[in-house]
């Protein structure tokens, strides 16, 4: 077997008086293939700098097989001092390299090279930062949350890539699927310590679970033997002969192990402020379309959100998920078609780029917006309690905004998120930055919300545990809407994003052309009668004018004096608008069901 070409043996570092690494050890052999795993601030991207040489640790040993080559994608780049896209790339060559390879991985992720790298978006930069990490082909390779900001198709990519390359592969990363299809061990970071498993990481978490039972075991023996021997000590001068000096300083280096233990890693305590709950429709969709320009974003789109749903959007970046979600939570009007949106919605929105966190504030701040309390449901609570439950300590309630890790930033964005009162959660791109025993928590609250979530992201895994059904674009402005997860979707659709390729975009000109062919092939369709589409064609108007009768209604209940001076009336008017209720439901499920049918028959 060759020798590895990296080791790190014993790996001591202190932060601020804190240990960070308690002999931490990484080898890494050619052509291996590890995911490093460990909870957001257990110092995983420390130990990945370590390995490069850019920190200095206080103890152990570097070791590098000499001529071994190694790079490095950080968590954020830094693209500073470079004129172009390309020049950073190339800026990673070194002699013997091929220059055509950076060319071409610009040009497969995206980019034209010709890019100022001072204005590039989370993605882009990402995007950049992995081509000159990839072009020169490296004994080992060593990816710092690879898939962060990155769309589907280009993830789909990327492990194709990976899988390809002859590098040593080190990668953190919380994408599980991700994990899953690349590696072949795992090394665990945990209390400053690492564990190797020989196996991917599709075998660690039952792995660790039993590891955490056994140490937990552990832990109760030394406690118990303390307490034995913490017994015959308070027995007086037998402990104190010079015979039984050696079991005296047993017992002294059994307490000091103790205090050395740091104990199990706590876990986020998350639960979300649920206000009252929604209609049961929350939204109504109906061929809603977006354009700017000749851009063509959404084409003719229709659906149904009712209140319990998860909803998943994908699709590439630039595909226009934000202008869909925006349009069926009400933010932005459609060109053509209308949206309805369900009574008594508290929406609360979870931003992926974190634009309403000021860097200059404090934690403490940025959970209250000044004071020290808050209110959970209810439910007065100091800061500080709940900075806890998202695994702060107290001494950071000062702690500014922009020393904070990703991760940490990302467990502030969920507090701020789940602190307000909702029935309808927006999370847009929630699993960026952190770690998995905290999606896994994520996962578990959204399966237990009571109102209605929409899920933007492109997290494969988080989609199938999460969601119900899932719009997926299609190109050219058009999404089609597939039952169940990730996975249900690309079997239904016969390919994933990235084998399925987007279509160009649209303009007006031509979707227009594109619009009457389709509607020349829903006229010579025999699945569509003339009554259905008929119905099809004016049930929206009647949907409009039940709404505005129910709006009618509504408004003439809402006289306080009504049913004390007119009970008679306030019975009628109640009995008309729980009619019109019932007939607006049943309207809108026949067009559901004749839309379904229409798109059916298209396809057909």
């Amino acid at each position: 077997m060759a020798p590895p070409l990296l080791i790190l043996r014993d790996i001591h570092l202190t932060f601020g008086g804190t240990p960070l690494l308690e002999g931490a050890e990484m080898s890494v052999s050619e052509g291996e293939r590890l995911c490093l795993i460990g909870r957001n601030g257990s110092g995983k991207s420390t130990l990945m700098k370590i390995a490069t040489g850019e920190i200095a640790f206080d103890d152990g040993e570097r070791f590098v097989q000499p001529g071994a080559t190694l790079r490095y994608l950080p968590q954020e780049p830094d693209l500073s001092g470079y004129q172009t896209t390309l020049d950073y790339v190339r800026g990673g060559l070194e002699a013997g390299d091929d220059p055509q390879r950076g060319n071409w991985l610009i040009g497969q992720l995206g980019l034209t090279g010709e890019e100022n790298p001072a204005h590039l978006s989370g993605g882009e930069a990402r995007r950049c930062a992995l081509a000159r990490a990839l072009a020169p082909q490296p004994d080992i390779l060593l990816l710092d949350e690879p898939t962060n900001h990155l769309d589907l198709p280009v993830i789909e990519w990327l492990e194709s890539e990976l899988k390809s390359i002859r590098s040593a592969l080190v990668l953190i990363s919380h994408d599980r699927r991700f994990l899953e299809n690349l590696s072949r061990a795992t090394l665990w970071l945990n209390q400053g310590r690492t564990h190797k498993l020989e196996r991917g990481f599709a075998e660690f978490e039952p792995w660790r679970e039993t590891f955490l039972e056994n140490e937990a075991l552990e832990r109760h023996k030394l406690n118990r033997k303390i307490s034995a021997e913490t017994d015959w000590l308070h027995k007086g001068v037998t402990a104190r002969r010079k015979r039984n000096q050696g079991r005296l300083r047993a017992l002294y280096d059994l307490r000091a192990k103790r205090r050395g233990d740091r104990g199990p890693t706590g876990t986020v305590n998350m639960m979300a402020s649920e206000a009252q709950s929604s209609g049961k429709r929350v939204c109504v969709a109906n061929n809603i379309s977006k354009a700017y320009g000749e851009n063509v974003i959404v084409d003719d789109f229709s659906t149904l959100i009712a209140r319990g749903d998860r909803i998943g959007i994908v699709g590439p970046n630039g595909a226009g998920k934000t202008t869909l979600l925006n349009m069926l939570t009400g933010i932005l009007e459609p060109d053509e078609g209308n949206i309805r949106l369900g009574k008594n919605l508290e929406l609360e929105t979870l931003d992926q780029r974190r634009d309403s966190l000021d860097p200059k504030e404090t934690l403490s701040d940025a959970l209250t917006g000044g004071g020290d309390k808050m209110t959970i449901n209810g439910e007065t609570r100091h800061v500080i309690g709940y900075m806890k439950d998202f695994l702060f300590t107290p001494d950071q309630a000062r702690t500014p905004v922009h020393v904070l890790s990703g991760g940490e930033r990302g467990r502030i964005m969920l507090a701020r998120a789940l602190a307000k009162p909702s029935n309808l959660l927006v999370l847009d791109e929630p699993t960026n930055d952190l770690d998995i025993e905290t999606l896994d928590l994520l996962q578990e609250l959204l399966a237990d919300y009571a109102g209605t979530v929409i899920l933007v992201s492109h997290d494969r895994d988080f989609l199938d545990r999460v969601v119900t059904s899932v719009i997926a674009t299609e190109g050219g402005g058009k999404w089609v809407e597939y039952a169940g997860g990730y996975s249900d979707m690309i079997s239904q659709r016969g390919g994933d994003l990235g084998a399925k390729k987007v279509a160009g975009k649209l303009s007006k000109k031509e979707l227009a052309a594109e619009t009457k062919e389709r509607k020349a092939k829903q006229a010579s369709s025999a699945k569509m009668t003339f009554k259905d589409k008929h119905a099809l064609e004016t049930l929206p108007t009647r949907m409009a004018e039940l709404q505005k009768e129910i709006d009618t209604h509504q408004a003439t209940l809402a006289d306080p004096d009504l049913f004390r001076s007119d009970p008679a009336k306030f019975d009628k008017v109640a009995k008309a608008m729980q009619d019109a209720e019932s007939a607006l439901a049943a309207s809108e499920e026949q067009w559901l069901e004749l839309e379904m049918k229409r798109e059916e028959a298209e396809s057909g």
